[in-house]
């Protein structure tokens, strides 16, 4: 094994992203509360207790829509260096993948017509591990164009046959 030591990778993703993940979080929690104060209001005795918890449940779901994109970017992490790719994610539970250069066997990049409107695109980086790919996302959609070139031209330039 090389003298490669890890450290916290140091690039973020773009600040753009909070505002994208906020929209996904609010697109799948603002139902999940209207449903729980439409269920309420249809389909109970309406007791203050229970107007209560449905009015706080709903209160709880608007909050993880605006607190865990926050969170999420406060921790996310990336970098690339001449060895490898890494990510670094995860506010509870801290997760890094790295995937080495000769391991690289594919760089796609992702754009979702969501991710379109706020100028952001992800990366992925297959490797020959049955572990999964290492994802870089949220980054500005010109970042990821030249990161996917650039891991295109250092997986060539490795040698190793990616398996």
């Amino acid at each position: 094994m090389s003298g490669t030591v890890l450290r916290p990778p140091r690039h973020r993703p773009d600040r753009r992203a909070v505002a994208w993940w906020t929209v996904q979080w609010l697109v799948l929690m603002v139902p999940v509360a209207a449903a729980a104060v439409g269920a309420y209001v249809a389909f109970t005795p309406r007791t203050p207790g229970l107007g209560a918890a449905a009015g706080a449940f709903a209160v709880a779901c608007l909050l993880v829509a605006l607190v865990e994109p926050r969170a999420a970017y406060r921790v996310q992490r990336w970098e690339v260096t001449d060895e490898a790719v890494y990510v670094r994610q995860g506010w509870l539970t801290h997760t890094w993948k790295v995937a080495p250069m000769s391991r690289i066997q594919q760089v796609d990049t992702e754009r979702g017509p969501v991710q379109r409107l706020f100028g952001l695109a992800d990366v992925t980086v297959t490797t020959a591990s049955s572990a999964g790919a290492v994802k870089i996302t949220a980054l500005d959609h010109a970042l990821a164009a030249e990161l996917a070139e650039l891991l295109t031209a250092r997986t060539q330039a490795t040698p190793g046959d990616a398996t």
